[in-house]
C-alpha cells in the first residue's frame, strides 16, 4: 500500500506517447511469447539462496525484469552497436559515440534522458532501411559475442526461480524489442517488452512507435500486459537497478531493487523493499567499472567524470 501511495502522489499522468509505447510493447511481447514458450529452457542456473518467494503454481503471478545493469552488466544497445560496427553497419566515429554513451552510463550510474535520446537517435539512424529479419539474425550472433558473458548469475537465478514456480517472466527494457526478445529466448524467459521501432513491409523506417520504453512507459507496458494476460499485479514481482523504474516497481506487490543506484537504494529501504547487489567491491559497484579496467577504460571514465562534475555544478 505504501508503494501504491507513492505512485499515486508522484507518478505524472501518462502521456499519450507513453501509453502508446507501452501498449505497442505489450502487443509485440505477446506475439513473440508463444514461440518462446516452446523452446527448451536452460538448466545451468544457480538456485536462489532465499526460496521464500515466488509462490509455486500461482498462474496469476508473473515477474518483470529490467535488463541493463539488472539482468546484464552495462547497456545492451551499446554491445549491439559494437556488433553492428564489426559488420560495417557504420563508421568509427559513430562507435566512439556509442562508447561515450556507455562510459557515461556506467560511471554516472544513472539513465540520463538526454544521453538516452542521443543513443536512441543513433540506433534508429543506423537501422533505417534494414530488414527486421536481418537485424534479428545478426542479433543472435551478437548475443554470443558480447552479451552471454555479461549476464548476472544472481539475477538469472531469480528469474529461474519464477520459471520453476510455473510463472511467466518478462524482460522490460528501453532496448529494441527485437534485441530484448533474443536475450529473453536465450535465457529461457517468456518474452520481452521493449522499445518498438516502426517497420513497413519488414523494413525499419527510422521512427519509433510512441516513445522509448523508459520510466513511466515501462509501467504502462506492464499494466497493459497484465490486463491482456489476466495477471494480478499485487501477486507479481518486478526487479530493477534504477530509480527511473520506481513507477514499474510500485505497480507490483513484490518489488526488488537489484544492484540499485543511490536513489533507488534509499527509496527501497524507506519502503522495506528487498534488495540484492551482485556487484563485487563497493567502489567498483558504485561507478560500474571493473576494478581491473585497462588504461583505455580509465581514460574514458576520467573524461566522463569531468563532464559529469561540470553538469552537476
Amino acid at each position: 500500500m505504501a508503494a501504491l501511495g507513492w505512485l499515486t502522489r508522484h507518478r505524472r499522468p501518462a502521456t499519450a506517447r507513453s501509453v502508446l509505447a507501452g501498449e505497442a510493447s505489450a502487443e509485440a511481447a505477446r506475439k513473440t511469447s508463444a514461440a518462446l514458450e516452446t523452446l527448451e529452457r536452460g538448466t545451468d542456473l544457480v538456485p536462489p539462496s532465499e526460496p521464500e518467494f515466488p509462490v509455486r503454481g500461482d498462474e496469476r503471478a508473473a515477474a518483470f525484469f529490467d535488463l541493463d545493469n539488472t539482468v546484464m552488466q552495462g547497456a545492451a544497445i551499446f554491445h549491439f552497436g559494437r556488433g553492428l560496427y564489426k559488420r560495417n553497419f557504420f563508421q568509427r566515429r559513430e562507435l566512439a559515440r556509442f562508447a561515450w554513451q556507455q562510459t557515461w552510463f556506467r560511471l554516472a550510474g544513472i539513465e540520463d534522458p538526454e544521453h538516452m535520446q542521443d543513443a536512441r537517435d543513433s540506433a534508429l539512424s543506423i537501422v533505417k532501411g534494414h530488414r527486421v529479419s536481418e537485424l534479428m539474425s545478426i542479433g543472435e550472433e551478437i548475443y554470443d559475442e558480447y552479451l552471454a558473458d555479461r549476464i548476472w548469475p544472481g539475477t538469472r537465478a531469480l528469474a529461474q526461480a519464477h520459471l520453476d514456480a510455473g510463472q511467466k517472466v518478462w524482460l522490460v527494457t528501453a532496448a529494441p524489442v527485437e534485441t530484448a526478445t533474443i536475450i529473453a529466448r536465450r535465457l529461457g524467459l517468456t518474452g520481452a517488452l521493449g522499445t518498438v521501432a516502426e517497420s513497413v513491409d519488414g523494413v525499419y523506417t527510422g521512427k519509433l512507435v510512441g516513445e522509448p520504453l523508459h520510466g513511466p512507459a515501462k509501467a504502462e507496458a506492464v499494466r497493459a500486459l497484465a490486463v491482456a494476460e489476466r495477471l494480478d499485479l499485487d501477486r507479481c514481482a518486478a526487479y530493477s537497478d534504477s530509480h527511473n523504474d520506481i513507477p514499474m516497481l510500485s505497480l507490483v506487490g513484490h518489488p526488488y531493487a537489484i544492484n540499485p543506484d543511490t536513489k533507488l537504494r534509499k527509496h527501497a529501504r524507506s519502503l522495506e523493499w528487498r534488495l540484492r547487489d551482485y556487484r563485487t567491491g563497493r567502489k567498483a559497484a558504485k561507478v560500474g567499472i571493473p576494478a581491473a579496467a585497462g588504461v583505455g577504460a580509465l581514460a574514458g571514465g576520467t573524461a566522463a567524470a569531468v563532464a559529469l562534475h561540470r553538469r552537476r555544478r
